[in-house]
C-alpha cells in the first residue's frame, strides 16, 4: 500500500472507532438518564410506561403501611393535587416520615402502583428536592385558581 492509502485507512478506522465509542456512551447515558414526575403528571398519563422513572412529593399522614415481614410497605406520595401509591421493598431511609418530603425510583406497574426499587428521604429540616419543591408549588397554584374559579362561578350564579 501507499503511504497516502496507510493514512487514509488509518484516518478512516480512527474516526469508525470514535463513532463506536461515541455510540456507546450516549447508550448508556441514555439508559442510565431518569426524569422526575409528579403525582399529578403521572396521573395526567406523562410518565413513561416500562421505564424507570422517579416520582417526589410528600409523604401522606397516616398512610404508611407495613407489611408484617417488616421490610415491605405502601405508602401515598401526594403533590397535594394528586395522590400516587407506593409499593416498596427495602429498608427505608431514617429519615423517612409521613409528612415529610420523599423522592422514589422506580416504574409504574399495571394496577397503578409505583413500585419503587430505591426510596431517597430529605436529609436536614428545610430541604426538599427542586423537582418535588416546584410540584408542590405548582399544585398549590393550580388548586388556588380553581377555588378562585368556583368562588366566581358561584357569585355569577346567586340570584
Amino acid at each position: 500500500m501507499k503511504p497516502r492509502h496507510q493514512r487514509m485507512a488509518l484516518i478512516i478506522g480512527g474516526l469508525a472507532l470514535l463513532g463506536l465509542v461515541a455510540t456507546l456512551v450516549l447508550n448508556a447515558f441514555q439508559s442510565n438518564l431518569v426524569f422526575f414526575f409528579s403525582p399529578t403528571q403521572v396521573a395526567a398519563g406523562e410518565a413513561p410506561r416500562g421505564k424507570s422513572f422517579r416520582i417526589g412529593g410528600m409523604v401522606k399522614e397516616g398512610s404508611l403501611q407495613r407489611q408484617p415481614d417488616g421490610v415491605t410497605l405502601r405508602f401515598v406520595v401526594t403533590d397535594t393535587d394528586k395522590d400516587m401509591t407506593v409499593a416498596y421493598k427495602g429498608i427505608l431511609p431514617d429519615l423517612f416520615r409521613e409528612g415529610k418530603g420523599v423522592v422514589a425510583q422506580g416504574k409504574l406497574a399495571e394496577d397503578g402502583v409505583f413500585a419503587a426499587t430505591e426510596v431517597l428521604a430529605k436529609h436536614d429540616e428545610n430541604y426538599m428536592p427542586p423537582e418535588a419543591a416546584k410540584a408542590v408549588s405548582d399544585a398549590h397554584e393550580r388548586a388556588a385558581s380553581n377555588k378562585a374559579a368556583a368562588e366566581a362561578t358561584a357569585r355569577t350564579l346567586k340570584p
